[in-house]
């Protein structure tokens, strides 16, 4: 068989996203969750915009995050994606739309938002500074989120989809499970790498009927500031993981 064209696999992999944005929209959530956004929807142009330019290669690595955080993709519409980095290393700023009904207390203000995305901060910050340019660091590697979906209670406050009840979690869980394995699929990556807990554990979940030729999974740290270790020296333990696993030259 032939490689795949370079072009295919972004055009590949917007259309696998079009199908996940479309399945989590047609799901429903109860309270307390009053309010639920999807990025791959109203902030699409620079998510397409972010495969465009770095899913267009096969990958040895592919980062899961668990969903998106408020001043992160819910903003920018990129995993992980604190304005500046996506603005300013990314070099991706596109138009950004509104959820269908946005939170008073979590409005959406695109590139102008100016709240820090810590745990964005950390991550791209810490992946410019090893690898200096997106193109040595996507030549090998890509960021996705597990889920698409930002959930708020009536106060404001974030629910993470490990706290959702059974009734919503599991429907969600497997259009997220098929999306991985169409992920997995396309871009055939020997790792998959789940950072924090919640995302190495549904990677496992969904990986699992690859049998023998499934990619491996590990996990490094979550860089959120809720998390006592991460804050303490986050890159240099998620230095240490990515070595033990012989996938970071020269961090010993």
């Amino acid at each position: 068989m032939s490689p795949r064209p370079v072009r295919d696999i972004a055009a590949a992999m917007r259309r696998v996203t079009r199908k996940l944005a479309g399945e989590v929209d047609d799901l429903r959530f109860e309270a307390p969750v009053t309010h639920v956004y999807n990025p791959l929807v109203y902030a699409r142009r620079s998510y397409d915009e972010y495969v465009a330019r770095y899913c267009v290669t096969k990958k040895e690595v592919v980062f899961i995050g668990m969903n998106p955080g408020p001043y992160g993709m819910s903003q920018t519409g990129v995993p992980f994606g604190e304005i500046s980095w996506v603005r300013d290393w990314l070099e991706i700023e596109k138009p950004v739309g509104q959820p269908d009904t946005p939170h008073p207390k979590r409005p959406v203000q695109g590139f102008d938002c100016t709240r820090r995305e810590v745990s964005g901060d950390r991550l791209w910050g810490t992946i410019a500074e090893h690898f200096g340019t997106p193109k040595q660091f996507f030549a090998r590697h890509f960021i996705a989120n597990y889920c698409p979906l930002v959930f708020m209670e009536e106060s404001g406050r974030n629910r993470t989809p490990d706290k959702l009840p059974a009734s919503e979690r599991e429907p969600l869980f497997e259009a997220c499970d098929r999306h991985l394995v169409r992920v997995v699929e396309l871009l055939q990556p020997d790792w998959v790498i789940g950072v924090g807990a919640f995302a190495t554990r549904r990677a496992e979940a969904a990986l699992e009927g690859f049998g023998s030729s499934a990619p491996q999974v590990a996990t490094i740290l979550h860089p959120s500031p809720a998390n006592p270790r991460a804050n303490a020296d986050w890159a240099g333990i998620v230095r240490g993981q990515l070595a033990d696993l012989g996938l970071c030259k020269g961090c010993n």
